[in-house]
């Protein structure tokens, strides 16, 4: 089974700027661990069927409106039917204040409630996007991420080949370190992995006869950056004069992390090659890429051959990170 990731209620009221009305504990010990969150209209109306006792609950105008549309009776009843339901909190938009008879349903089921001066529709965007990043799938890999005009790069390879000191000379050239030697890889949607370093060893670089340093403290807060999206692997390996390395580029390699699809490129290492300026152009030729352009496609065509005879392969590169 998938390991299951849980955020205190308290990381998420800071973050999201909250105040708490009721809680029948700290929230730091109130756990979250669903990334969904549910706008329980059709609980208060009775209809149950579907509810998810791990979602996070918001009430915004519409919900409370319906409530105070109801005679005393049935609004009681309606409230204590779903706050019996025990979500693990609701969060009431706009700074309503919630009536009597929640805040007793609330008190009596223990179920914390939260305020927020944010819209419904502003609150649950928020809400999602930082759930969808703390409680998102990972996995730690050796590795480099660093972020090149804009695209985020993760240098993988074996310990020694030298990463780390393409990460400094990027650095160096302007652009900007997410992680030294281990990476923390999110998938925040089915599409998008996220990388960050490990918090104990953020912004930390190792260099084989120097030792550890800190790229904020020597190269200031423009070289460090906390997460980019991985948009790109470049796989290193020292030069093997017996392998035949692409010189055209029409297959279009490819890794999967966490089941999403990275491309990937290899560049072979040995003296004399400058590795941080061919890391720049991968860099940018992905991006092209990615806009619809590919370079190895217009040579054809400029010599009079046909691309679709070298139509482009996928390719899958097993790496060992």
């Amino acid at each position: 089974m998938p390991e299951e990731y849980t955020l205190p209620l308290k990381r998420i009221a800071e973050e999201l700027g909250l105040k708490e009305l009721w809680s029948p504990k700290p929230l730091e010990e109130i756990l979250i661990c669903s990334r969904d969150v549910d706008r329980p209209a059709l609980e208060l109306n009775g209809f149950c069927d579907y509810f998810d006792a791990n979602r996070v609950a918001i009430l915004g105008r519409s919900e409370i409106a319906m409530l105070r549309s109801l005679d005393t009776e049935k609004r009681v009843a309606a409230i204590n039917r779903y706050f019996a339901l025990r979500p693990p909190v609701v969060i009431v938009a706009r700074d309503i204040t919630p009536c009597v008879e929640m805040m007793d349903a609330a008190k009596e089921y223990g179920v914390p409630i939260l305020s927020s001066p944010d819209g419904t529709s502003s609150l649950m965007a928020a809400l999602v996007a930082f759930l969808n990043l703390q409680l998102a799938p990972r996995i730690t890999r050796h590795g480099v991420l660093v972020e090149v005009y804009g695209e985020g790069i993760l240098l993988v390879g074996d310990s020694g080949v030298g990463k780390s000191e393409i990460a400094i000379e990027l650095i160096k050239r302007g652009h900007r370190l997410i992680a030294d030697d281990a990476v923390e890889i999110r998938r925040v949607s089915r599409k998008a992995l996220v990388g960050q370093s490990p918090e104990n060893i953020r912004h930390f670089i190792e260099l084989r006869g120097v030792g550890v340093i800190n790229a904020r403290r020597i190269f200031g807060m423009g070289s460090v950056k906390p997460s980019q999206k991985i948009e790109m692997c470049i796989n290193m390996e020292v030069w093997d004069p017996t392998k035949v390395y692409d010189r055209m580029g029409i297959d279009n390699e490819f890794t999967e992390i966490l089941g999403i699809k990275i491309p990937v490129v290899t560049i072979p290492v040995k003296p004399g090659r400058n590795l941080a300026v061919i890391v720049e152009v991968a860099a940018m030729n992905n991006r092209q890429k990615e806009m619809g352009y590919n370079a190895a496609r217009e040579l054809l065509i400029s010599l009079g051959m046909d691309p679709e005879d070298m139509a482009a392969g996928d390719v899958r590169v097993e790496l060992d990170i």
